[in-house]
């Protein structure tokens, strides 16, 4: 395809007076599918281009074509990458619903997280045929995710270990006092008052871990946080299956819900998800203190834009004591399709400054952090 008509297909059929560029048959399918999706648009009533004002070219196009039909179409025209930004605007764009609500659109939608997202979003209005074809869509997708994640998991926690096992330096709360008194009382030093340790002893690797750590993941389920609570499910569920690691997951809005015990199927631990509403993170945080079991070896995740509609004031406090009695907190901010950090920068700051850490990770990030931190 050259140049002129990838741009005659890009502008739409209003630039076909100007480019007067001629479109063979395949060109002219691609031209339609297009145009039923993009001249939705409203920004082309502001420009005075209206789908009935440009040019009707082939003669083909049904005007009332429907979802389904769409979805074969663009799905015989265009490439993979092509046909999955198509999709994408089609449901988040123009909120064309019936891509995830209709039986027939869904098994020929190729699974990925914007349409997992989109079936979240929906799932109210599906029956139970619909429903139960959405549940395996998004049950590809998180099995994508799952394999993805868990090898960055496995790598960020193995990794620890063999840090640990291949220093000969040791941990000085490894050490056992008994032990090592008992071995070097023969070099007390009578004239100084002083035991003097020529060999330290410590416990062995493997006894060090008397207590498992706990991970409270926190996870905002505000509207704009959806692709958040979908990696926070997928993360919450690799993290599960670390032997040494009590892992629990807690969504929330105004009301707070404790899904650690789907922990095991994040596919339903999603279906469970209510989006939307308000958010009142100090309810979530407060819930979280009182399920820290061991200060010292727990880490309570906060991920959310940090924009507060509860008691602002409680909830600095309550990280304040959390962070005083050795608990480790961590906020992470939101982020946008572009990956840039979307938050409020004012309460990130207290939290930073009542002893909590703020930063912005992906989810395999978050397992690098979490091995490091556990070390």
């Amino acid at each position: 395809m050259d140049g002129e008509v990838r741009w005659r297909l890009v502008l739409g059929r209003a630039a076909q007076g100007a480019l007067g560029q001629r479109l063979d048959q395949q060109q002219q399918d691609c031209d339609q599918a297009l145009s039923w999706l993009y001249e939705r648009d409203q920004e082309l009533l502001g420009r005075g281009v209206r789908p009935s004002q440009a040019p009707r070219r082939g003669g083909s196009e049904d005007p009332s074509l429907e979802v389904v039909e769409w979805l074969e179409r663009i799905h015989q025209l265009f490439p993979k990458e092509t046909i999955e930004r198509l999709e994408r605007d089609a449901v988040e764009k123009y909120q064309i619903e019936e891509v995830v609500t209709n039986a027939e659109a869904l098994r020929r939608v190729k699974p990925n997280l914007t349409l997992v997202q989109a079936v979240l979003r929906t799932r109210n209005l599906m029956n139970q045929e619909v429903l139960q074809l959405a549940r395996e869509l998004v049950r590809q997708v998180v099995g994508e995710l799952l394999e993805k994640l868990a090898r960055e998991v496995e790598a960020a926690f193995s990794g620890a270990r063999r840090l640990r096992g291949s220093t000969s330096f040791r941990h000085g709360r490894e050490l056992d006092p008994h032990a090592t008194i008992r071995a070097n009382l023969r070099h007390y030093d009578l004239q100084a008052g002083r035991l003097v340790v020529e060999k330290p002893y410590f416990f062995r690797r493997g006894r060090r871990q008397r207590l498992p750590w706990q991970l409270i993941l926190l996870v905002d389920q505000s509207g704009s946080m959806l692709e958040s609570v979908i990696h926070s499910a997928v993360t919450a569920s690799c993290l599960w299956g670390v032997a040494w690691l009590k892992t629990q997951l807690v969504v929330f809005s105004t009301e707070v819900v404790d899904l650690s015990h789907e922990l095991d199927d994040p596919v339903e631990t999603l279906m469970r998800v209510q989006l939307g509403g308000g958010t009142d993170i100090c309810r979530a945080v407060d819930y979280a203190a009182g399920l820290v079991d061991h200060p010292r070896r727990s880490v309570v995740v906060l991920i959310s834009d940090f924009f507060e509609g509860g008691d602002r004031r409680r909830l600095v406090r309550t990280v304040g004591e959390l962070a005083a009695q050795g608990t480790l907190v961590l906020g992470l901010a939101s982020l946008n399709p572009e990956a840039t950090p979307v938050y409020d920068r004012e309460l990130a700051r207290e939290l930073v400054e009542a002893g909590a850490e703020v930063a912005a990770m992906t989810p395999g990030q978050l397992a690098g952090w979490l091995a490091e931190k556990m070390a």
